[in-house]
């Protein structure tokens, strides 16, 4: 996966993100909780480091659920 630096921070990110928005709303009913979590993780294992996520998905829901799915990373 190829990377991008974000700004003068130095943080490298993958030049590919996921965004979590449909995986707790807007797109229909909520991904079952456990197939949300394996969706995020497959992610990971394809080299994805950067995820979209924003309280209004919730509040808060889609941000617990992504940082579930990442703890183990």
């Amino acid at each position: 996966m190829k990377k991008r630096s974000l700004g003068n921070s130095g943080l490298d990110v993958s030049a590919i993100g996921f965004g979590c928005m449909g995986l707790s709303a807007n797109y229909g009913p909520p991904t079952e909780h456990g197939e949300a979590i394996r969706i995020i993780r497959s992610a990971v294992e394809r080299g994805v480091t950067l995820f979209d996520t924003a309280e209004a998905y919730g509040p808060f829901t889609n941000e617990e659920l992504a940082g579930e799915a990442l703890a183990p990373f």
